[in-house]
């Protein structure tokens, strides 16, 4: 209501811009985790395979090297997950589990697609490993912004 008593109706074309702008934030501070993820592994594997910690490309790794890359690829998730949810316009922990979800699909797209693909595919735990932690890792960093920002 406004001073009069008559009901004020809000203004739907501002009303559209801020859902707008809202929904290009959200999709945007996704998008920055993601790529946070992307980058921060990509980079990680090209190191370890051009140092020789990982053997070359297309070669069968063993079982440590795979855990060593579960390891800081959830490290990685777990970041992503984070910088979404702080960087939200609202409702974060939302962001850093739709993130999660994201991860979670991409990685059963990737387990399917490797499941039969050849020697260095051979662990199938490792992409299984994947899709299992992606969730999880995304409520980890959802809940270490809660608990950063609250201070």
């Amino acid at each position: 209501m406004n001073r009069s008593g008559a009901f004020q109706f809000a203004d739907p074309e501002k009303m559209r811009t801020t859902t707008l702008s809202r929904f290009l934030r959200s999709a945007g501070a996704i998008l920055a985790g993601l790529i946070a993820v992307i980058v921060l592994s990509t980079a990680t594997d090209a190191v370890l395979h051009s140092s020789g910690i990982f053997p070359p490309l297309g070669t069968p790794m063993n079982d440590s090297q795979f855990a060593l890359a579960l390891g800081y690829r959830s490290i990685f998730a777990i970041a992503g997950c984070y910088i979404a949810a702080r960087i939200a316009p609202g409702r974060p922990m939302r962001h850093a589990l739709i993130l999660g979800a994201i991860g979670f699909v991409l990685s059963l797209i990737g387990t399917i697609a490797t499941w039969n693909g050849g020697p260095e595919f051979a662990r199938k735990w490792y992409p299984i490993a994947l899709v299992v932690t992606s969730i999880p890792c995304g409520w980890l960093g959802g809940k270490i912004q809660q608990v950063t920002s609250s201070r």
